[in-house]
């Protein structure tokens, strides 16, 4: 084999080529799966610290909250990656899920910044999510 002959490689894939841009409802979709992992580390983070702390029977209702849009929001970023066709629905009461774990929040932010972030963080979760149900 000559320098100017390159060897070919069987079944080589072509050279990469960059993907077509994302449709709106497809930016939607990655910032709404995004706003549901970071209420993952939230309230993950937020129930954590509403168990540990000296107010933890005050902030019981709190943390199950918490725990329920951690659980939600998980499975709810899942189910819309790999295109789920419940994602619609689930997206639904992901935001219902969200809007109640935010009130609760809200009503204790006064204990700690993370349950203030953990509400604000729910809110913008809920509101994508509301855009995302309405258009799965």
């Amino acid at each position: 084999m000559t320098a100017e002959q390159e060897p070919t490689v069987p079944n080589q894939a072509p050279p990469f080529t960059s993907a077509p841009p994302l449709t709106a409802e497809q930016k939607l979709m990655e910032r709404c799966i995004n706003h549901c992992l970071e209420v993952v580390k939230t309230a993950s983070a937020c129930a954590t610290w509403c168990i540990t702390s000296d107010q933890a029977q005050t902030l019981a209702e709190c943390s199950r909250s918490c725990l329920d849009a951690a659980t939600i929001t998980a499975a709810n970023a899942t189910m819309m990656a790999r295109g789920s066709r419940f994602s619609g629905p689930v997206t639904s009461v992901c935001a219902d899920l969200c809007e109640s774990c935010a009130a609760e929040c809200e009503h204790h932010g006064h204990y700690s910044e993370i349950i203030r972030q953990c509400a604000e963080t729910c809110r913008r979760c809920a509101e994508t999510c509301r855009e995302m149900a309405a258009v799965a």
